[in-house]
């Protein structure tokens, strides 16, 4: 009895509150995302609100049976979850599903579809704190910096192939996870100054970017040319900044997809496709901008109403939010989201437990960068690139992961005065 009591009061029930509140918001705006005046009942499983109810049902259910597992028990199967994943990745490839020019879906019957890779953000995490929080483990050691690396990359790879830009890019974040662990600021620097300088690439020619990258370099050693290891650090990273700027143009025209292309011309400016594919964009930005300042009402949203924007139930949730509840509904929402992430980050550090510790930032990460890009993309800031906002976005498999990604952190947490 005093076990069942100890238990009930060290889970983080703040937490949960805010996993209960943005599920609801969610179910209320994918019913009027996608209402159907012949279907009106919530419950109703013809529909994508009545598939939603059935999905949230079930992902409490699998939050309470976590709940009651033995931590340790999770923590011992870490690899056999990852190598599950990557073997239904596998799987994918072959008999999966194409929807949306991704084959990303491997079909369940009955209308339902399973989608691998958000389990693998969930396995990934898992095995990564497994790893890291291992004896003799330095992130700051070139052997583990590059198995770690590899724990993240495989399933990278894999979901490329698929292929689904949004979801690989999404493991990108855990570079915050070894950037806790010790890894150097640098990365992150240099990892910043790459992204800038891919986008950079595609808006100016070749020569005019090696010509500024050479000018630069040219002017550090001039001023450091006594510092020699300096001016070999320069030299070796013209060379690669050189090297990096000539491949752009073959990544950006042999790998990216035509539509990612065209999603980033947009965003850059390079292009106006209003009426083509920056349509689902330019129509997301007038439903957030017509609700004002406290929306129009539930279901009285009319760029929702009369399904304006594509996608309005998933990827564009956000713009039925800011349509119908106005900025105050969505400063509500981007609250909630916030203090999400900040008691995800508050639970990772009173954690006893390394690999506690460094799975909580790999769900704070996660989170993060699905809130962030996803808003940003409905708002016109970031290429459309296909990934849900978490808790919100219809979708089982989506809410099946961060549920699983969060309750086993509030699972661990509640057993932190036990574990080693």
């Amino acid at each position: 009895m005093n076990n069942q009591r100890s238990f009930f009061f060290n889970v983080d029930w703040v937490t949960v509150f805010i996993y209960l509140a943005l599920c609801t918001i969610g179910w209320l705006n994918i019913h009027a995302a996608v209402f159907d005046e012949r279907h009106p009942g919530f419950f109703d499983l013809a529909t994508n609100y009545g598939k939603q109810f059935l999905f949230i049902g079930i992902s409490i259910v699998v939050a309470i049976v976590i709940l009651l597992l033995e931590s340790r028990l999770i923590t011992a199967l870490a690899p056999v979850f990852y190598v599950l994943t990557i073997i239904l990745l596998l799987l994918v490839l072959v008999i999966g599903r194409n929807v949306g020019g991704n084959q990303a879906w491997i079909s369940l019957g009955g209308g339902f579809r399973l989608q691998p890779s958000e389990f693998a953000k969930f396995t990934t995490c898992l095995l990564l704190a497994r790893y890291l929080s291992g004896p003799n483990v330095r992130v700051t050691e070139l052997k583990s910096f590059f198995i770690a690396l590899a724990i993240i990359g495989f399933p990278m790879l894999l979901i490329l192939m698929q292929p689904d830009m949004g979801s690989t890019l999404v493991f990108y974040s855990l570079i915050f996870v070894l950037y806790r662990e010790g890894l150097s600021p640098y990365y992150l620097v240099i990892s910043a100054l790459f992204i800038v300088l891919f986008l950079t690439s595609i808006l100016f020619s070749p020569l005019y970017m090696i010509t500024v990258i050479s000018v630069i370099a040219l002017i550090i050693v001039l001023l450091f040319r006594k510092n020699k290891r300096l001016v070999v650090t320069v030299l070796t990273g013209l060379a690669i900044c050189v090297a990096f700027v000539l491949s752009v143009k073959f990544i950006y025209n042999h790998v990216l997809q035509p539509h990612q292309k065209v999603r980033i011309d947009i965003v850059l400016g390079i292009t106006s496709d209003l009426k083509g594919k920056g349509y689902n964009v330019n129509q997301s930005k007038i439903a957030i901008g017509s609700g004002k300042l406290w929306g129009k009402g539930y279901l009285h949203g009319t760029q929702t109403k009369y399904s304006f924007v594509p996608a309005q139930s998933t990827d564009f949730i956000f713009c039925t939010v800011g349509e119908e509840w106005g900025f105050v509904g969505s400063i509500v929402v981007l609250s909630l989201f916030l203090f999400l992430i900040l008691r995800i980050i508050f639970i990772a550090e009173r954690q006893r437990s390394p690999f506690s510790r460094i799975y909580g930032y790999g769900v704070a990460s996660i989170i993060f960068f699905h809130v962030f890009i996803n808003i940003a993309t409905t708002i016109g800031l970031a290429p459309v690139i296909g990934i849900p906002l978490p808790f919100i976005s219809y979708g089982g498999s989506s809410l099946l992961n961060f549920t699983l990604l969060l309750f086993v952190l509030i699972k661990l947490d509640s057993n932190r005065m036990g574990i080693v």
